[in-house]
């Protein structure tokens, strides 16, 4: 019962039905659910449309599998002032578009994409369009009716539950035509030796063992979240990103990556002239958490930005300016040691 109220909480949060929450393990394997039972049906040229800024988890699965199947994989491009350029969307994405897949926030530069209008562009070329939303969802008021996104994928650590649990979100009418991405115990409901009959929504979906344990921690993290309010969340994380944004802006020899409004609370920057790892091992030591590398995003981070690394600051409702002035001495602290 409880496991099946969690597919419930998860569905009201997003505007959602029952039957259309599946529980994953994770984002990646939700959006591999994806790849694997939407492109069964696809034949050699047609295309998949993904954007630059995508984590690594909405790459890689549609890349391996255009690589199998002989099928096209697009890019969107993004603009100098990190937004995602609508104009190339409206050239890449074509009548031979079976799929369009992007993310809602962007890991690295916090941009937050017009999915709306993106998912029009989609639909008038009866293209299916997937929302990767593992940023969004801790952050920003979600509505996928309101979107009008035929899927939308998420992961539970990332809104302060547990980790081993992730959710596809689809339409009910595609869902039902999907074939299983996994098969085994719980799935079916009817097994013969020589055929099988698939059990109704989300089951079919769902096979062994379920995560109860972790889908019940999610409901209680939603319930936390709606208690707190997503607009108060998201009033207080746009006034901290723009004190961060402000004070780091302002400390000579840094360059922050992402764009000044429409944006969430990551911010990735670098101090000219130190590696990335060098700059999160310092701070570290004065008790400040942030992450240095490629992100899970080496495409954007390597070839866009033309960055071997950056360094992430990852902001949420339990933080405070009092730690972005902490963040920013820290960083005039790393520009000593390193004599930038």
């Amino acid at each position: 019962i409880e496991y099946e109220k969690a597919h419930d909480k998860v569905a009201k949060f997003i505007n959602a039905e029952f039957e259309e929450i599946i529980f994953t393990k994770n984002a990646s394997e939700a959006i591999n659910l994806l790849a694997y039972s939407l492109t069964k049906e696809l034949k050699e040229g047609d295309e998949i449309v993904i954007t630059e800024m995508e984590h690594h988890s909405n790459i890689v699965p549609w890349q391996q599998l255009a690589k199998e199947r002989d099928l096209v994989l697009k890019y969107i491009r993004m603009k100098d002032d990190y937004s995602l350029d609508l104009n190339d969307a409206k050239e890449k994405i074509t009548n031979k578009t079976k799929i369009v897949s992007v993310t809602h926030m962007s890991n690295v530069l916090g941009t937050i994409n017009p999915v709306r209008e993106i998912g029009k562009i989609a639909h008038e070329k009866n293209a299916l369009f997937i929302i990767d939303g593992s940023q969004s969802v801790p952050h920003i008021s979600v509505d996928v009716k309101d979107i009008d996104c035929d899927f939308f994928a998420f992961s539970g650590h990332k809104m302060l539950g547990p980790t081993g649990i992730g959710v596809v979100y689809g339409k009910r009418e595609l869902l039902e035509k999907m074939s299983p991405f996994l098969y085994g115990g719980d799935m079916i409901s009817e097994v013969k030796f020589k055929e099988s009959k698939w059990n109704g929504l989300p089951w079919k979906f769902e096979a062994g063992t379920p995560p109860i344990a972790q889908a019940i921690g999610l409901g209680s993290a939603i319930d936390y979240l709606l208690d707190i309010g997503i607009d108060n969340i998201m009033k207080y994380e746009k006034f901290l990103t723009e004190y961060a944004l402000e004070k780091i802006s302002g400390i000579e020899g840094v360059e922050i990556y992402g764009p000044k409004e429409n944006r969430g609370g990551v911010i990735s920057f670098n101090i000219r002239g130190v590696h990335s790892h060098d700059v999160s091992s310092i701070l570290n030591r004065e008790g400040i958490a942030l992450r240095g590398g490629h992100m899970c995003a080496m495409p954007l981070v390597t070839e866009i930005l033309k960055q071997g690394s950056v360094c992430r600051v990852s902001l949420y409702f339990y933080n405070t300016t009092k730690e972005i002035d902490k963040l920013v001495e820290g960083i005039k602290k790393v520009k000593e040691v390193f004599k930038v």
